[in-house]
């Protein structure tokens, strides 16, 4: 069961929040509200974030950790749509327009990770454009990210699948820990863990 933060350090929750990419914008001060209204949270591996469906709680912003966002079929298999960690943010889309969660999210590790509501972050859009502008930015480049992974799981062998997932683990940190496995791989390219 999550562990409520109740004591995170709002100089560290600013300190993360300016990091990400919808909020670098953003000056101290309104960074300093954000982090009030923040709910900080410590999950165990293997432990679900929230789930798919689910009335959303709001955008989480990964401080520490790896997780996953998957999908899971009627009939129990569950496919990886992305790997993410420090600094990353989840459930965007739901908490962005508030409706549900349009995926689960589970802890590979140890995470911490803070959950802004989406009233929350819906004022603070409102009175910033420059926040509006990188959020814009940020979901083109992830609804690309998006494409680029459909494009390779329908186009691509499963040779190519793991390597362009290699490069793509050398240039991001989070993607090379032990809590990323064979098993977490082949899910995320739709593979049996046998082939890898």
């Amino acid at each position: 069961m999550a562990v409520i933060l109740l004591s995170t350090p709002s100089g560290e929750l600013v300190r993360h929040l300016r990091q990400h990419r919808y909020f670098h914008t953003l000056g101290d001060t309104r960074l300093k509200a954000l982090a009030e209204e923040a709910a900080c949270y410590r999950f165990a591996p293997g432990e679900v974030i929230f789930l798919d469906g689910e009335p959303c709680a709001g955008l989480w912003i990964i401080h520490k950790g790896q997780v996953k966002v998957f999908k899971t079929s009627p009939d129990g298999h569950e496919h990886i749509l992305d790997l993410l960690g420090p600094d990353d943010s989840i459930n965007d889309v739901a908490g962005l327009d508030g409706g549900p969660n349009p995926a689960s999210a589970a802890a590979l590790s140890e995470v911490t990770a803070c959950c802004l509501a989406h009233e929350t972050l819906a004022r603070a859009i409102q009175a910033d454009p420059l926040l509006a502008m990188s959020l814009i930015q940020s979901l083109a480049a992830r609804n690309r990210f998006l494409v680029e992974q459909v494009e390779g799981l329908a186009l691509y062998s499963v040779t190519t699948r793991v390597a362009r997932f290699l490069l793509r683990q050398m240039d991001d940190p989070a993607l090379a820990t032990p809590a990323i496995n064979r098993t977490t791989i082949a899910a995320h390219l739709a593979i049996k863990p046998e082939t890898l």
